[in-house]
């Protein structure tokens, strides 16, 4: 597989990265539904497999289980060891509710629980999942990575979901070697302000559901939408119901259409067209089972013409 260099580390990449957060199981507030063990290390073992050479979890998936599961997949794994991405700053009560705390004792705990539940000495890249609105907070919980750094707990420092002003604030305490947004066809945000940034700046950039949490995938139609247990928390997003979801479903059309030139998927094309971007490190890419992974996981490979890229964003 292609690699490429994550931003200011020695960590070379390939172009895809297998996502856990559906791995997550149930018990927590962005839970999607019920998963099986088994079938979450059988797919980390498939992209493994494919040559992928990262994993992104967070510690707020399934309340550790993620992390946890990632520790028992790479366990049994006698391949070549891939980086562990993590993520600190959401933390849950007893009913699984999420909320943010990036004061210093918490992302310590944090950053040791992680190392914990892992099983590793030190993380290859720790990320504060999310910002808050508090910049002094934001000051307190990324200098609290640069000294876990400093101890060697942590080798590279990153962030997900902030924007431009909140990175400047962060550049000023430590350097940031990555950004985690979302990015799809369905969600283009970043394209005007934050992707220039990063690329301007040399920031590393890995995108994260390149398919929309698989609605973009081909799979996901009206009624294996309804069809969602209760638990999956898509069941109620504004995207995967009307009155956007017909249109969403005409976008996937268009995906199934490009991808077919190429005889990839519609998830495949929507992952590729993120790849497109020249800011763009790599996508993380979400599996469940390894039926799953080896539809997706051939994305690497596709590489989309303008003309392509152009009718998708039409």
């Amino acid at each position: 597989m292609q690699t490429n260099q994550l931003g200011n580390s020695d960590m070379h990449i390939t172009r895809l990265g297998i996502g856990t957060w559906a791995i997550g199981g149930l018990g927590y507030q962005y839970s999607w539904g019920p998963q099986d063990d088994n079938d979450s290390v059988e797919a980390i073992h498939r992209g493994l497999d494919f040559g992928i050479n990262w994993i992104d979890t967070a510690s707020g998936y399934g309340k550790g289980h993620s992390e946890e599961i990632v520790a028992k997949a790479l366990k049994s794994w006698s391949g070549s060891k891939p980086y562990v991405f993590t993520k600190c700053g959401l933390v849950w009560n007893e009913r699984g509710d999420i909320s943010k705390d990036l004061s210093t004792q918490s992302i310590r705990q944090m950053c040791e629980d992680s190392l914990r539940r892992l099983q590793v000495d030190a993380i290859d890249l720790m990320q504060i999942h999310w910002p808050t609105d508090n910049m002094a907070e934001i000051d307190e919980g990324w200098g609290a990575l640069a000294s876990l750094q400093k101890e060697g707990k942590i080798r590279w420092l990153g962030l997900s979901n902030f924007d431009v002003e909140q990175m400047q604030r962060a550049q000023a305490i430590a350097p940031i070697t990555s950004l985690q947004p979302p990015y799809s066809l369905l969600r283009r945000g970043i394209e005007a302000e934050i992707l220039p940034y990063c690329l301007q700046e040399k920031i590393g950039v890995i995108v994260y559901s390149p398919m929309y949490c698989g609605l973009l995938s081909g799979a996901m139609t009206r009624e294996r939408i309804q069809g969602l247990p209760d638990s999956d928390w898509r069941k109620q997003d504004v995207d995967f119901t009307e009155p956007n979801l017909s249109k969403n479903l005409l976008l996937v059309e268009r995906l199934k259409e490009v991808g077919a030139k190429y005889q990839r998927s519609a998830g495949e094309t929507a992952i590729a067209w993120t790849l497109y971007h020249p800011a763009v490190t790599g996508a993380i890419v979400g599996v469940r089972n390894g039926k799953q992974a080896e539809q997706i996981l051939r994305a690497d490979g596709l590489q989309l013409s303008q003309e392509d890229v152009d009718y998708l964003e039409g």
